[in-house]
This record gives structure tokens, C-alpha cells and sequence, in this order.
């Protein structure tokens, strides 16, 4: 038997339309800001990594490039490895006072959240 749904929400995302000039919604990207506008956190965790310890970085705005180059610029600074997850920049280690550091060298707002 088939499940009723509740609402348009529960097809998850699928949009059908029998409108030939139809053009799904695109989600727009948001407005870069300057560094100086930017506030971001530099948060410390080691829960759900088999105890290994990364630094996150979390609050920025902008293009999903510019945050892989700053993730980029973070890595070579640092000289460990990461990634970018959920529009999150995750640095290998606790490194989270020397990413302070560049951050604001960099003219970013930064705040310590966290131990």
C-alpha cells in the first residue's frame, strides 16, 4: 500500500510539472562579504573521528570556491591536510590558535568557541 503524504515537503525535493517552460527554483548563492564583515569560529573536536583531533571553521559567506581557497590557504599555512564539509573548513589537528593567527592576518573576524 502506498504512503500518503502530509505535505509537498515529504516528496523530499521532486518537482514534476507539465508546463513545458517550466525552470526549477536554483538556490542563489549568497552575497560575498569583505573579510572585515566576516565572522567566523574556530571550534576544536575530536568527537566522531576515532579521536583524532581537527580544528572547524565555521560562519563563512561566500562562494564555494573562495572556501576551498581559504581552506587551500589554512592547509599550506599550517602544513596539514583537511577539507571543506557543509560549507565548514576542517584542518587536521589542533591547530586552532595558528588559524586564528592567519585568520586575522587575513583581516577576518575570529572568535575561539569552545576549550
Amino acid at each position: 500500500m502506498a504512503k500518503k503524504l502530509g505535505s509537498l515537503s515529504d516528496l523530499g525535493g521532486f518537482v514534476f510539472s507539465t508546463n513545458d517552460d517550466f525552470s526549477p527554483e536554483t538556490d542563489q548563492e549568497q552575497t560575498p562579504l569583505e573579510n572585515k564583515e566576516q565572522l567566523l569560529e574556530a571550534h576544536f573536536s575530536n568527537k566522531g573521528r576515532g579521536g583524532k583531533t581537527v580544528t572547524i571553521i565555521k560562519g563563512f559567506v561566500g562562494s564555494e570556491t573562495a572556501l576551498k581557497d581559504l581552506a587551500k590557504l589554512l592547509k599550506s599555512k599550517c602544513g596539514v591536510g583537511g577539507s571543506v564539509k557543509d560549507g565548514e573548513i576542517i584542518i587536521q589537528g589542533n591547530y586552532r590558535d595558528k588559524i586564528i593567527a592567519i585568520l586575522q592576518k587575513e583581516k577576518y573576524r575570529v572568535k575561539r568557541v569552545g576549550g
